[in-house]
């Protein structure tokens, strides 16, 4: 197993992929303020998908990377109105225990992993419960 990478350096590494549009096409992500410093607060953005109750509508969200992140998963939380089965309808936050990204957290997992998650889960017909990914992949 390789070094772990300090949270800080995580971090830079998912700002400059977002910053550079590096990732998914539908889902975007920075920082939330230039000026912070812990880099903890980002704003996410998701696309909804094409023949979906979600497309052509923009998704906001607020993810919080606390001090434990990326050992332990960030909190999300929609500023949009979304009607997921994960998402609380009346704060927008998102349930860890209902998203399978999220209630199974990696280390290897990413503010982008989430967001495509989120996305994938917005394509779903009625949206069905994800399926439980098999041990050692990814939905991506």
């Amino acid at each position: 197993m390789g070094a772990k990478v300090p949270r800080n350096f995580r971090l830079l590494e998912e700002l400059e992929k977002g910053e550079k549009g590096l990732g998914a096409e539908a889902c975007s992500y920075g920082l939330s303020d230039g000026d912070d410093l812990l880099m903890s607060n980002w704003n996410g953005t998701i696309l909804g998908p094409p023949h979906s109750v979600h497309e052509n509508r923009i998704y906001s969200l607020n993810i919080h990377c606390g001090d434990s992140y990326p050992d332990s998963p960030p909190t999300v939380q929609f500023v949009s109105k979304v009607n997921l089965p994960c998402v609380d309808p009346r704060s927008g936050k998102v349930d860890p225990s209902r998203l399978p990204c999220l209630s199974q957290w990696k280390r290897e997992n990413t503010m982008e992993t989430i967001l495509i998650e989120l996305r994938r889960y917005m394509a779903l017909p009625q949206h069905k419960k994800l399926p439980q990914p098999a041990e050692g992949s990814t939905f991506m």
